[in-house]
């Protein structure tokens, strides 16, 4: 069975947001405008990926 990832881009800015967004930001591999990473789908991630998620577009993608 394949693990389910999401693929993760920026697509807003991080100037003028909480340093924990910016932080947030930082752990989830995300640097610059539209930069894209894949993670493994857990709660740890998604929770991540809620906290700023205004700031974000995400994908499910087939591993």
């Amino acid at each position: 069975m394949a693990e389910k990832k999401l693929k993760v881009t920026k697509i807003r800015s991080a100037i003028g947001r909480q340093s924990t967004q910016k932080r947030t930001l930082e752990a989830l591999g995300l640097g610059k405008m539209n930069s894209s990473k894949i993670h493994n789908d857990t709660p740890q991630i998604r929770g991540m990926i809620f906290k700023v998620k205004h700031l974000l577009k995400v994908e499910e993608v087939d591993a």
